[in-house]
């Protein structure tokens, strides 16, 4: 599963598999488009649906924060 997320951060942008902040949106990393895109991509892949509470950093602001999230979405 890990592997198929960092798949596809490198796909919307490779920045995304070393930045280590708290806000990928806030500090430019990925647009509001890209952002969109990588939720699309996630819930395609995972067979999820990514609600917009998570759509917060503390859910989907960096890579780790991420794999973390679609692990509990894909564990309910």
């Amino acid at each position: 599963m890990e592997e198929k997320i960092l798949e596809i951060l490198k796909d919307i942008n490779e920045d995304l598999l070393t930045y280590s902040g708290d806000n990928m949106l806030d500090d430019g990393i990925v647009n509001s488009f890209s952002f969109i895109s990588l939720i699309s991509e996630l819930e395609e892949e995972f067979d999820v649906e990514i609600d917009e509470e998570f759509y917060e950093a503390e859910y989907l602001g960096n890579k780790n924060r991420i794999i973390s999230t679609i692990k509990m979405l894909c564990s309910k």
